[in-house]
């Protein structure tokens, strides 16, 4: 499957089946796939943490976590994504082994090359699930937590304060932002390193 971005048209049966040779991990919408490409040191690190956190909270419920390498099913847009972190509370989703359907919380990792996706198109198709109530952003360049949570009139941004709690309403469940950036070290911007103040020996 190493040149199914090459086929300028597949059926979602089609790309399943490529998927599951691939080497590599592939997204689909509406007929097209697309390449995903490697995660940083802090990416997973912040996905790792979010996950740990969601498992243990959950544990002993009907609720499951799952993080990068399982497909999430957005039918109403013909797609397959990858969700960084998504937890599903259907028994029909744990009855299937390699897709689910049924996502009340998704978790996006932003990194300088996904963040428009993201927070664009990505999210317009995460949107028309119906079973989707929160929607969480967390850069991994700076402590930067939002959340979008759907409410009856739309979509709404809840920005978390840097010494403030990301709060799921859906999963009822809490953490602090260093819980979510535990182990995580910032690289240093070329800005950040020109403003550094000089030291005299």
């Amino acid at each position: 499957m190493s040149n199914l971005a090459a086929v300028p048209f597949i059926t979602p049966d089609d790309y399943l089946a490529g998927e599951a040779l691939s080497p590599i991990k592939h997204e689909y919408v509406a007929g097209e796939v697309f390449a995903m490409a490697g995660a940083s040191e802090e990416h997973v690190t912040i996905a790792l943490n979010v996950a740990s956190m969601f498992r243990a909270h959950v544990r002993g419920g009907p609720c499951r976590v799952y993080i990068a390498d399982m497909k999430l099913r957005v039918e109403q847009v013909q797609a397959f994504f990858y969700p960084d972190v998504f937890v599903t509370c259907e028994a029909a989703d744990a009855a299937e082994a390699t897709v689910k359907r049924r996502a009340r919380v998704v978790v996006e990792v932003l990194s300088e090359s996904t963040e428009a996706y993201d927070r664009g198109a990505k999210f317009a198709g995460y949107r028309q699930l119906p079973t989707l109530e929160e929607y969480v952003l967390i850069d991994s360049r700076s402590r930067s937590v939002e959340v979008f949570r759907r409410h009856p009139d739309g979509w709404m941004l809840h920005p978390v304060p840097d010494d403030g709690r990301l709060d799921l309403a859906t999963l009822e469940f809490d953490c602090t932002l260093d819980a979510i950036y535990e182990d995580v070290r910032f690289v240093p911007t070329a800005d950040a390193e020109d403003a550094a103040p000089s030291r005299s020996t």
